[in-house]
């Protein structure tokens, strides 16, 4: 199981829910700068969707290895495309011919000396950030449940790599209790293809003092922070195949089985989560 490659005739899908709830507004520091957390996770979602993109540009161009949707979920009980796809999920080789306003931002470079260094450049800015009203978690959860449902339906992606849903958020559902919650994450890890069931992978992201947790393993203590265990509860158990390189993050000496689940991640740790959850994925 999980071994199947991702390729034009076996391709896969990435499902990313963003939190954009006014809570997003509150303030982290990310890459050495004060912003919202809901702008760093733009960026990072942006950073996510460049370098699906670049995995799978080819001389020829930009190959048809996998769909996409990133759906945000705040405001008055509202989920929405925030790549303007309708209802379903959209190629790669859309996104990337898709025109795409380059914003400039400021990242933090590392020097070869250790030291590190802010730098203006200029990015691709598919998602914007957003950060208003409510939290309805359960009923982005239902999206991405359907979305997959009817992706992994279709013949020719049944015997392909699963889908990967991403849930990205600092808070709890505000549409319902954590039994309807844990409900529909369950129906969407259940869901699956001739090479395994769907991933779903959980990143909350924190402003307290709180440890971090990151991919923990079996033998990890939780943190007190009732919705980390919540998130904990709803998430996937890490297939074998995304052992090796969550270990070389974690160290040699943290064990599998390993829970796609992170708590107060650092900015780096958070991107890497998104990169293992994905990119780690071999295409040919």
């Amino acid at each position: 199981m999980y071994t199947q490659s991702i390729t034009r005739t076996h391709r896969t899908a990435f499902v990313v829910l963003v939190d954009g709830s006014g809570s997003m507004g509150e303030e982290i520091t990310f890459r050495g700068i004060r912003l919202a957390k809901a702008k760093a996770v733009s960026m990072i979602t942006n950073e996510l969707l460049f370098e699906l993109i670049e995995r799978a540009r080819r001389t020829d161009g930009i190959r048809d290895y996998y769909d996409i949707g990133v759906w945000g979920y705040s405001g008055d009980n509202e989920v929405y495309s925030l790549l303007d796809g309708g209802d379903e999920l959209i190629s790669i080789e859309e996104l990337a011919a898709r025109p795409v306003a380059m914003i400039r931002q400021t990242i933090e470079l590392k020097l070869p000396d250790g030291r590190t260094t802010l730098r203006e450049v200029q990015t691709p800015e598919w998602i914007a950030p957003r950060a208003a009203g409510n939290t309805p978690m359960i009923e982005a959860l239902r999206t991405a449940r359907d979305l997959v449902a009817r992706w992994i339906a279709r013949d020719e992606n049944y015997q392909s790599f699963p889908p990967i849903v991403f849930n990205i958020t600092d808070g709890e559902a505000t549409d319902g209790h954590e039994e309807e919650l844990q409900h529909v994450a369950r129906q969407i890890r259940t869901l699956h293809t001739a090479d395994g069931a769907v991933l779903l992978i959980n990143i909350h992201i924190g402003t307290g003092d709180e440890r971090t947790l990151f991919f923990p393993g079996t033998d990890e203590p939780l943190p007190m922070n009732r919705n980390a265990r919540m998130l904990y509860e709803a998430s996937s158990v890490m297939p074998t195949c995304f052992e090796q390189a969550i270990r070389s993050v974690k160290g040699l000496g943290a064990m599998p089985p390993y829970r796609g689940m992170s708590f107060n991640a650092s900015a780096t740790e958070l991107m890497t989560m998104l990169n293992i959850g994905s990119i780690s994925v071999k295409t040919e």
